[in-house]
């Protein structure tokens, strides 16, 4: 049974940006924002928190499978919000209402296209990734004179080798899925436009099973992790606010929307 959704959804006009759509048992939830390879703006980061809760307040939904419209799974922040005073963080939930979120029911990234900046953090935050091979995974912050802060620094060191997340996080380099997946961070990999069927196929596995079973393993996996996690966070924001909050930063974010090359004041 399939039951289409858009309740709590962030708007454009009339056009909601997120999507829901429960599929027996398994919650689909879609940013929709293709036309900006569903980067997320405030208002679509509340939509998605939203999302979250109703997969969170259901007994009959066991799974979530969170992915994006239009062959993107996510260009991260939407850098020209970004400049014009928004955020897409939403409080005590971090990017997107997932990053910093304690989610109690297991959640899949099925990725196409771009997942980069905060959709690689959105991505490391679900519990598992299915990405099709044309899949390009990337944390570009550094280069719009911004840092990773809702887990690209807390979360990719712990899921990949050290030396090889250092080389992304200074870099900005892509990551391929393919890659990735030989690295550990990809759990499948699926031809190009395949990818969502293949996580709602893998969510049907786990929602076979025994439900008090599998919240139990969610939890106790994960809030060990949380734990760790939150620690990371603390150390880390005291050390990254000045660099979210410089000229540079700002400077970033402009040159992007302006289409230029960001002129460094190292202030």
């Amino acid at each position: 049974m399939t039951n289409t959704s858009t309740t709590g959804a962030a708007t454009v006009g009339d056009a909601p940006t997120v999507h829901t759509e429960e599929r027996d048992g398994v919650l689909v939830i879609t940013i929709d924002r293709p036309k900006v390879r569903n980067a997320v703006d405030g208002a679509t980061a509340k939509a998605l928190a939203a999302a979250l809760d109703q997969l969170d307040a259901s007994d009959d939904l066991a799974v979530g499978v969170l992915t994006g419209a239009g062959g993107n799974f996510s260009a991260g922040m939407d850098l020209k919000a970004y400049a014009a005073g928004d955020t897409p963080v939403v409080p005590g939930r971090g990017f997107g209402g997932l990053t910093r979120a304690r989610i109690r029911t297991p959640l899949i990234a099925a990725v196409e296209g771009w997942a980069v900046g905060g959709g690689t953090e959105m991505a490391l935050a679900c519990d598992l990734i299915v990405a099709a091979r044309d899949t390009s995974f990337g944390l570009f912050e550094v280069t719009h004179g911004l840092v990773p802060p809702e887990g690209g620094i807390v979360r990719l060191p712990q899921r990949i080798p050290h030396n090889i997340a250092m080389e992304l996080l200074l870099t900005g380099d892509p990551l391929s899925a393919v890659r990735a997946q030989q690295l550990g961070l990809v759990n499948h990999l699926t031809e190009p436009g395949q990818a969502l069927d293949r996580a709602v196929d893998l969510a049907a596995r786990i929602r076979r099973n025994a439900p008090l079973a599998v919240a139990a393993i969610k939890r106790a996996v994960n809030d060990r992790t949380a734990f760790d996690d939150q620690d990371a966070f603390d150390e880390q924001d005291p050390i990254i606010e000045p660099v979210l909050s410089s000229q540079d930063a700002r400077e970033g974010a402009r040159a992007f929307a302006e289409k230029r090359t960001p002129q460094w004041l190292h202030r």
